[in-house]
């Protein structure tokens, strides 16, 4: 999957960085965005030394957003000072730094895990954000409705590739695991309940694996507010 667009800008538009981290990427992320959460978790698994910037949505720094003006997150900002503001490309770029030597971006590239990631932030997303904020859409259709097209459009395909592995990248997991996880757990958190109840089994446990590993629990762990 090819970086997308890269960003330059010059060294006067970054913030101030702490002396140990000047050599270090800044990230500006949202600890609960799924997004975010899953660039934390590829510069986490890369072994990549990174300084972490918690945004306020509400109230969104202005050096973050001279550096990218579309004003979401993540936005990791390198020393030299590009700026990759698409989680996809931060999540490549990191495992790219090692020539991936443990395979976790090269495992996530078959054509079954690109067709999930594909599905998992189209059309999964845009069921998601209606199922969770009903509220924000005026959608006659309802959340029920929004609920049962997510696990259409991709729970059901992630549970047949699961039941023949445990992983997305087979005995072992890949990029794409990390990257779809945010989005199922941010589902299965809506109602909880009704989750466990689907005809889910190998999602389910996947999912639960996720939220006790110690990636995960390391990636979410609070850092300092820009």
């Amino acid at each position: 999957m090819a970086v997308a667009r890269i960003y330059r800008q010059r060294e006067s538009n970054l913030p101030p960085r702490d002396e140990a981290l000047k050599t270090s990427p800044l990230l500006y992320t949202y600890r609960r965005c799924p997004y975010a959460m899953r660039a934390r978790m590829a510069l986490l698994q890369a072994g990549v030394v990174y300084e972490a910037r918690e945004v306020s949505l509400r109230d969104k720094p202005a050096d973050m957003l001279a550096l990218s003006p579309k004003g979401t997150v993540p936005v990791l900002v390198l020393p030299s000072g590009e700026v990759l503001a698409q989680s996809m490309d931060i999540m490549q770029w990191a495992f790219m730094q090692t020539a991936d030597a443990q395979g976790w971006w090269a495992r996530a590239q078959t054509p079954e895990n690109l067709t999930l990631w594909s599905s998992c932030d189209a059309d999964f997303k845009h069921h998601l954000d209606r199922y969770k904020y009903p509220q924000r859409y005026s959608d006659a259709m309802g959340a029920e409705h929004h609920a049962k097209q997510a696990v259409q459009v991709l729970l059901q395909a992630l549970e047949l590739q699961l039941q023949a592995q445990p992983q997305l990248g087979g005995a072992m997991p890949c990029a794409a695991d990390i990257g779809i996880f945010p989005f199922v757990r941010q589902f299965a958190a809506v109602d909880p309940a009704w989750f466990e109840a689907l005809p889910l089994p190998k999602v389910q446990a996947w999912l639960a694996g996720w939220l006790k590993h110690a990636l995960f629990e390391t990636a979410m762990v609070k850092t300092i507010q820009s």
